[in-house]
């Protein structure tokens, strides 16, 4: 077996490795913070039934929140990707993307927990949604490619919601500490999730994507 040969293999692994990891994160996250919504709300900390509209808001955001982060792990497998069953499923995905950032609008207008986390939403919605009409947009013109960089940038914004969690755990033990109250953690966690995720994206769209296609014209480039 040659370095070569190697080399691809443990990219393989690792590729599938981390797709496992991200898969089972957000099945995880989607299964344990979504219930509760469906159910009253009762046990959401910091949850203000008083707020008008507020609870239900959150529900309508959930729901398809909780599937888009389900889905979009899936849509990214090549041997998973059936013509009919990627295209009926990104239909979905774009869909709960758009019903959850719709409604994730009127939560953030009324939340209260400050103006430092409103304007991480605010942002991170304009960016769900932005990013969710360029991916429709160039498939429907058959740019795949393009397709593909923009679902990457749509679904680590998806996956926003899995970050700030953890994000939450990695800050509480230090919140007496730093002198911090909860919803200072949580803009702090909503902010790093948002910023965090889209290096993340544009890192390895660039390292992944677009520089392998670099070197494979610049190798199809006759000699001068």
């Amino acid at each position: 077996m040659t370095a070569v040969t190697m080399s691809r293999e443990a990219r393989r692994r690792w590729w599938w490795f981390l797709w496992s990891l991200l898969t089972l994160s957000a099945l995880g996250i989607a299964g344990y913070f979504v219930p509760p919504y469906m159910v009253g709300g009762t046990t959401v900390p910091g949850l203000d039934m008083t707020i008008p509209g507020y609870y239900v808001s959150l529900v309508i955001h959930a729901l398809p929140a909780g599937m888009a982060l389900v889905i979009g792990p899936f849509q990214f497998v090549t041997r998973l990707r059936f013509p009919r069953a990627h295209r009926i499923a990104g239909r979905v995905y774009l869909i709960s993307v758009l019903v959850a950032a719709l409604a994730g609008t009127y939560s953030a207008v009324v939340s209260p927990s400050g103006l430092s986390l409103q304007t991480a939403f605010f942002m991170l919605i304009a960016a769900w949604i932005y990013t969710g009409v360029m991916a429709y947009r160039t498939i429907r013109r058959g740019e795949v490619q393009l397709h593909r960089i923009w679902m990457i940038r749509n679904y680590a914004l998806t996956f926003a919601a899995v970050m700030l969690r953890l994000y939450q755990l990695m800050l509480l033990p230090f919140m007496d500490v730093m002198e911090w109250e909860y919803s200072q953690i949580y803009a702090a966690s909503a902010w790093a999730s948002l910023f965090g995720n889209a290096i993340i994206a544009e890192y390895f769209i660039i390292q992944r994507m677009l520089a392998p296609l670099a070197r494979r014209k610049r190798s199809e480039q006759p000699a001068q």
